[in-house]
Parts: C-alpha cells; sequence; structure tokens
C-alpha cells in the first residue's frame, strides 16, 4: 500500500488531535484542517480501509498501529524539517509551512542526514 501525501496529512492531523483530545470525530479533524466535510469523510473512508483507522459506532476515530506508526513518522519529519530550516534562518512560518509540504517527499536518507547534522550542531553548542 502506497500513501498519498493527502493521507500522511490526515493521519498527522488525527494524531495531533488524539493528542489534544483523548477522542476526535471526522468533524473536528474537518474544523483542524479547514477541509470540508464531505473531503473528510471520503479520506476516512480510504485510510479505514487501508487499515490504518478505526472508526467506532459512535464515529470516534482511532489509529491502527500502523496508521500510528505513519502519523508518528510523518510529525517526526514535520518537526525535524522545521527546526532545521529555522536555524538556518527561515522565518518561523515560513518553515512550518515548508516543512509541511515537504515531509512528504523527503527520502529517509536525507531526514537521517539532517538529523545527524542537527545532533552535531547540538554536541557542538550545547543546546
Amino acid at each position: 500500500m502506497s500513501i498519498r501525501e493527502s493521507g500522511e496529512m490526515y493521519l498527522e492531523s488525527i494524531f495531533l488531535l488524539l493528542k489534544e483530545h483523548n477522542r476526535v470525530r471526522s468533524v473536528n479533524v474537518a474544523e483542524y484542517t479547514g477541509y470540508k466535510k464531505p473531503s473528510v469523510s471520503r479520506a476516512m473512508g480510504i485510510l479505514k480501509q487501508d487499515g490504518l483507522i478505526v472508526i467506532d459506532n459512535d464515529g470516534y476515530i482511532s489509529l491502527t498501529e500502523s496508521g500510528l506508526a505513519l502519523a508518528e513518522k510523518t510529525y517526526q519529519r514535520h518537526r525535524l524539517l522545521t527546526d532545521f530550516f529555522i536555524r538556518i534562518g527561515v522565518p518561523a512560518g515560513v518553515a512550518e509551512a515548508d516543512a509541511c509540504k515537504i515531509e512528504h517527499v523527503i527520502s529517509d536518507e536525507t531526514v537521517l542526514a539532517m538529523k545527524n547534522c542537527i545532533d552535531k550542531i547540538n554536541l557542538t553548542t550545547g543546546k
């Protein structure tokens, strides 16, 4: 199964909402992302079909083990990219927006190299 960028974005959104609130429905995802409810409902159906989320009888969404792993990976990439861009002088808002776009297409090798670079900077600067 190959998940699209939008699927990763929805999983990351569900992940972040679940961190804030213990229960999440499609309407919450729609409000959070700014997408229309029918678009979110369709996306939730695809994620459910792909085994990445479970929706209970009351409409509450939870991440499956594989959905959680993908959501965490996407979120970690987002945080790493944002941090890296800010460290090289990109304004925070721009860094955040760029990270959101790049997190879906960047290779694991490049992410690892960026993480190693940040770790080296942290060792030398004590940050």
